[in-house]
């Protein structure tokens, strides 16, 4: 999703684009469109293949049209990819093939040369912008998919990370976003058992976020805040005069990304994966907040085992009723309570359940829950967990079909994203921890009035604007 942008945690720079090419093909009309007719190209046969299976009876190959569209969308700039990733986290969301090829897309991107730099820091600060600098490095640190970041020293004598967003993002996010409707719209017609709606909806609402720097300002300060007395967590502080809505320049952290950790002794992987478990789930608990996109380049590792959080685009804050809810589902599944799980669905926006459906549901829940349910020190997953959430997913599918689908609510998609995304690095870091406890350290004193209370203040304090 957003741009991973330590180089010193050990995330691979990309090759920078020469400099006298200046820009790519999104940055002129005729690039923007030679790349919206690509997308559409690929799209587009999608839809004949599909129409000839479902109204024709010509049968083909899923799984090799899957890396077909894969190889035809990689490269591109703009969300698809970091869609793409985010929907392999949903139950067949997609159809499995499609989300296992479209999950590879990477979401570094070749750099856009000086030119675009230059011509981007002096729209975002004038013409005298490099006076401002004490050091301002030409190539990118990294690049993704919205934009790209350059490693600079302000005349404070300040490292710092300058976040630029690529020209015309917004149209090509809406462009994107067309395309994820047709994609949907086909796979609805061909498979009943999730309905996209709403996860649409969502995913247009926080793409379209994100392109707001000005936002992601606030939400970091949010972070700032409701972190400041975790000792094992930091986050990066914003320096609001050489920042726009287009640029975003915060303090640079120093750390290594956590696959550098995973030969580390047990002793290491279990201290960060326990700083990362309070990383995300204080601000949830505590604070209704999620951060939406744990993957690798979003946090990195000091050496004394703490944790940089490092990009705050992908931001949701939940109604505390939601919060309330994920831990009435817990106890309704540690306790067979089959109406508080009702209960629990309902809170989180689910409509229209029956005792069928909620049967379904949870199965998928219980696959979610497991390893908090057993007060032991343990692996994330016992299991196979590959063949094992392979096989959960299928069952999740195969039932929902069965009884006439449903239609997740927007809040679900970024928890579905937070629980599975942690829980895949955790497996990585083959940390074995209590999760029982870590979790019951947090929602024992729940209370979702004084949680109202926090978050309102929060947010009024660091003013962050409405969700869409």
């Amino acid at each position: 999703m957003p741009p991973n942008y330590l180089k010193s945690q050990g995330v691979a720079a990309p090759a920078a684009a020469p400099i006298s090419s200046g820009m790519n093909d999104n940055s002129s009309l005729g690039g923007r469109v030679r790349r919206y007719v690509r997308a559409s190209r690929a799209v587009s046969g999608l839809a004949a293949r599909v129409a000839g299976e479902r109204y024709l009876g010509v049968k083909f190959d899923r799984k090799e049209h899957a890396a077909e569209l894969r190889a035809s969308l990689g490269g591109l700039k703009g969300p698809l990819m970091k869609v793409a990733q985010l929907l392999s986290t949903i139950p067949e969301a997609l159809p499995r093939e499609y989300a296992q090829e479209l999950a590879q897309l990477q979401s570094d991107a070749p750099p856009m040369g000086w030119a675009f730099v230059r011509r981007r820091m002096v729209a975002e600060l004038g013409p005298d912008w490099r006076g401002r600098f004490e050091q301002f490095d030409r190539e990118a640190s990294a690049a993704a998919s919205l934009g790209q970041v350059h490693r600079a020293v302000t005349k404070d004598g300040v490292s710092v990370a300058c976040k630029l967003q690529y020209p015309e993002m917004a149209s090509v996010v809406a462009a994107d976003l067309k395309q994820l409707r047709i994609i949907f719209g086909l796979y609805g017609r061909y498979d009943k058992a999730i309905d996209t709606a709403n996860i649409h909806k969502e995913i247009s609402a926080r793409l379209l976020e994100e392109l707001d720097y000005e936002r992601e300002a606030a939400q970091l300060a949010l972070y700032r805040l409701i972190l400041q007395k975790e000792p094992s967590v930091h986050v990066p502080e914003v320096l609001p005069d050489l920042s726009t809505d287009r640029l975003l320049t915060m303090t640079w952290l120093e750390g290594r990304k956590l696959t550098g950790f995973e030969d580390a002794p047990v002793e290491v992987r279990n201290a960060l994966a326990h700083n990362m478990f309070r990383a995300w789930y204080v601000p949830f608990y505590y604070y209704g907040v999620i951060h939406g996109d744990p993957h690798f380049g979003n946090y990195a590792a000091r050496d004394d085992h703490s944790i940089n959080l490092l990009d705050f685009g992908c931001i949701r804050v939940f109604p505390p009723t939601f919060v309330k809810g994920v831990i009435d589902l817990y106890n309704a599944l540690k306790t067979n309570d089959g109406d508080l799980a009702v209960h629990a669905y309902e809170t989180w926006g689910f409509k229209d359940l029956d005792r069928e459906i909620i049967d379904v549901l949870n199965i998928w829940a219980r696959f979610v829950y497991k390893p908090l349910m057993k007060d032991k020190v343990q692996a994330i997953q016992q299991d196979n967990s590959v063949q094992y959430g392979a096989e959960t997913v299928g069952k999740v599918h195969e039932e929902l079909k069965r009884v006439g689908g449903v239609r997740p609510p927007r809040e679900f998609v970024l928890m579905d994203r937070a629980a599975i995304g942690l829980g895949s690095v955790f497996m990585r870091l083959q940390a074995e921890v209590n999760w029982h406890q870590l979790f019951h350290g947090m929602i024992d004193d729940f209370d979702v009035d004084k949680l109202a209370k926090r978050q309102k203040k929060a947010l009024k304090k660091v003013k962050v604007p409405e969700a869409m």
